[in-house]
């Protein structure tokens, strides 16, 4: 029996962030300027035709499957790789931090901009429509930041996980860890993060914070092939 995780973008996109999904029953995906997860019901001609027609000029929609995805030749793969995916092992202990803050729309440059420079994922301005970041700041700059991607009913994924290089090693990025783990596990919600399959050091780190494999994705960014 298939898990809800095991296609997260397609049911996220059918249940909680219905309401800002483009496409129909075939083929759905994320506004471009929020991320560039896109789904399809399954892989038949069809779906793929659905998920093309979404495309237009250069952009890309990233594809995350369990098993292999037999990309049609309208389409270019632009990019490639292994995800894992983590869950919780429990629920997480709600904490408090005064250096903690809710991040809002006047710091999205600044949290797009933290996130070029140490690359957690894909991240857009528009990140902050997908759930509530929350950051740590140091003279007014922002350090460090944490918050919520996609999510299903019952499951939040933890995402965008980043400290500044300069700012490393003073436990910012464990703190708002626990804190957004925290936050999801107070609404009731069973915490899930992905990470890049060849990132062992991050994967220990989150084995040691109470998280265990669960499945390992097949990831394709594809685009339009050029006529």
């Amino acid at each position: 029996m298939s898990h809800i995780l095991d296609r997260a973008a397609w049911n996220a996109l059918q249940t909680s962030h219905a309401d800002i999904a483009e496409g129909g029953d075939l083929a759905r995906r994320y506004p471009p300027s929020i991320v560039p997860f896109a789904a399809m019901r399954d892989q038949s001609p069809e779906s793929w035709d659905a998920l093309a027609n979404l495309l237009s000029g250069e952009e890309v929609a990233a594809i995350v499957e369990l098993g292999p995805l037999e990309i049609p030749p309208t389409l270019e793969v632009v990019r490639e790789m292994q995800l894992v995916q983590m869950i919780a092992q429990g629920p997480y202990e709600r904490i408090s931090d005064p250096r903690i803050e809710p991040l809002t729309s006047a710091d999205a440059e600044e949290m797009l901009d933290l996130a070029n420079l140490t690359k957690p994922g894909p991240f857009t301005l528009g990140a902050q429509k997908l759930g509530t970041f929350w950051g740590i700041k140091v003279d007014g700059k922002l350090v460090a930041m944490g918050g919520q991607r996609l999510r299903q009913p019952g499951f939040a994924e933890l995402s965008g996980l980043c400290t500044h290089p300069d700012f490393q090693g003073r436990g910012f990025g464990k703190l708002l860890f626990r804190f957004v783990a925290g936050e999801i596990s107070a609404r009731g919600d069973t915490v899930y993060l992905h990470a890049f399959s060849g990132n062992t050091t991050a994967i220990s780190l989150y084995e040691a914070l109470g998280f265990k494999l669960r499945a390992t994705f097949n990831l394709r960014a594809v685009k339009r092939r050029a006529a």
